[in-house]
């Protein structure tokens, strides 16, 4: 697939870290393309924004920036020129003067997600039993060991201050919507994807495509890819 020196920056979200790319940036990278996973921190939301901002400066060229879950707030909080196209994957999307934690909780919760609140370090980690039964349902037992031994705790304050003008209203967008979330409810990510007016691909997954579904998520970033190569 030509692709004129795109190059791909992916973002992960809450309790992870960027591992949880590995079966994404495979293939990507066997077609030739750049492919860089951001390293977020989960200390604050300007933290967040700023390790994005680092990792797009490590690539030339045009820029598909694509983020899982609570990344999708911190991608589209750059002002790079060179990014060309967003991909949220089952991603959180505030507009403007929102928070986070707003559309995050926007509808009533499935009933399966997790109840959260910080530890006495005032960091918020995933319950060992969320992995299975609302992170990754569809993973293997192998793929819940490694993701619950390696979560990322994540901070309040990444969630709880107001954005800036989102990327996603000046580049065009691309969010795939899982069907089987238990962490995002649908409800909630059709309405940002609506919102957004962002061209959506609705899969029977869980939360975490990114592991347990790589192929679907390969496939909208290669959609990404293609617009952002016919436009250059």
């Amino acid at each position: 697939m030509p692709h004129n020196n795109v190059s791909v920056v992916l973002a992960h979200g809450a309790w992870a870290d960027g591992t949880s790319w590995a079966k994404v940036i495979g293939p990507l990278a066997r077609e030739g393309l750049k492919v860089l996973a951001a390293p977020l921190p989960l200390t604050s939301f300007a933290d967040d924004t700023a390790a994005v901002e680092r990792t797009l400066e490590r690539v030339s060229g045009p820029i598909v920036l694509a983020g899982h879950a609570y990344a999708g707030a911190v991608i589209a909080a750059t002002r790079n020129e060179r990014v060309k196209a967003l991909v949220y994957v089952t991603a959180l999307a505030p507009d403007e003067g929102e928070r986070v934690a707003d559309v995050f909780y926007r509808n009533k919760p499935h009933p399966l997600a997790p109840r959260l609140a910080p530890d006495k370090n005032g960091l918020i980690y995933l319950p060992d039993e969320a992995f299975p039964a609302a992170f990754a349902q569809n993973a293997s037992p192998h793929e819940l060991a490694l993701l619950t031994a390696v979560q990322r705790p994540i901070s309040p304050a990444c969630i709880t201050v107001p954005v800036n003008r989102p990327l996603w209203k000046d580049r065009p967008s691309w969010f795939l919507m899982a069907e089987q979330d238990r962490m995002i409810i649908q409800d909630t990510q059709r309405f940002m994807a609506e919102r957004m007016h962002a061209r959506v691909r609705s899969q029977p997954v869980d939360h975490t495509p990114i592991i347990t579904a790589p192929g679907v998520v390969v496939d909208i970033i290669r959609e990404a890819i293609a617009e952002v190569a016919r436009g250059q």
